[in-house]
């Protein structure tokens, strides 16, 4: 089993930065990739970027595209997702997910950290 444990979130101002980080431990060995999402008040929760752990490969949200990056550390098992020029609208609870194969659902999930953007 893999446990992640996300950090990071804060208030901040329209057009700041900030970066989160999710840390993962357990069965680590297990992962192929990890991803973030997020949840808005009153809406689903949704994609927002993912990294394979080998290889690296990328893939992000059309919405986060060209502000949001990120990144792995495989010595430290974390994870990284650096927000720039971030808009109100990017308000929400983050998660971090891990997966254990190309093909399978984001099985492990952390708790969320909270994301605020002021106008």
């Amino acid at each position: 089993q893999v446990q992640l444990v996300e950090s990071g979130g804060g208030l901040v101002q329209a057009g700041g930065s900030l970066r989160l980080s999710c840390a993962a431990s357990g069965r680590t060995s297990s992962i192929y990739a990890m991803g973030w999402f997020r949840q808005a008040p009153g809406k689903e929760r949704a994609f927002v970027a993912s990294i394979t752990l080998t290889g690296g490969s990328t893939n992000y949200a059309d919405s986060v595209k060209g502000r949001f990056t990120i990144s792995r550390d495989n010595a430290k098992n974390t994870v990284d997702l650096h927000m720039n020029s971030l808009k109100p609208e990017d308000t929400a609870v983050y998660y971090c997910a891990a997966r254990n194969s190309r093909y399978a659902q984001y099985g492990s999930w952390g708790q969320g950290t909270q994301v605020t953007v002021s106008s």
